[in-house]
């Protein structure tokens, strides 16, 4: 059955890099262009905002979980070494967490613009502003998983190899 897989290239993958980041990066983007439009819509009464912020929203639930997919495939292609195993679990743990937490703001924001208010309640904001730290403390933890533990990284996929990391 494994030899109808394609083989692992350097960076310990089937195809050419990473897909994970690049497509986490559209949802850290389009949560925090949301919440910066509910904020700003809240402050200057402009309506049209907070059509930007829901369409924004929307699309995050849809790619979060692509990211999450992607990023269950590659974690389970990194063979972290010891120093990095808890990073990553706290990482995954957190990236689920968030894909169901986005969809339930998501579900929240949509019953209110389907109410057709002119205003957001308080409540909302302030679970949009924790949103915004959880996606912060995730994006933390996988620049931790890319920039210190290297995984995914050609020299440290060689040195895991190579018996190297423990």
């Amino acid at each position: 059955m494994f030899n109808y897989l394609p083989p692992l290239n350097e960076h310990n993958l089937p195809y050419p890099d990473t897909i994970h980041p690049i497509v986490v990066h559209f949802v850290i983007a389009m949560v925090l262009f949301a919440v910066f439009c509910d904020v700003t819509a809240s402050f200057t009464k402009n309506s049209r905002l907070y059509e930007v912020s829901w369409w924004n929203l929307a699309f995050a639930t849809v790619s979060v979980f692509v990211a999450v997919i992607f990023g269950q495939i590659e974690a389970g292609l990194a063979e972290p070494y010891d120093a990095a195993v808890s990073t990553l679990n706290l990482h995954t743990i957190l990236g689920w967490s968030l894909s169901g937490i986005l969809a339930g703001v998501t579900g929240w924001r949509y019953v209110i613009r389907s109410q057709n208010k002119l205003q957001l309640p308080m409540a909302y904001l302030v679970v949009s502003l924790l949103l915004v730290a959880l996606v912060l403390v995730q994006t933390y933890l996988g620049d931790l998983l890319v920039w210190v533990y290297g995984l995914h990284n050609s020299p440290v996929v060689e040195a895991t190899r190579r018996g190297d990391l423990l």
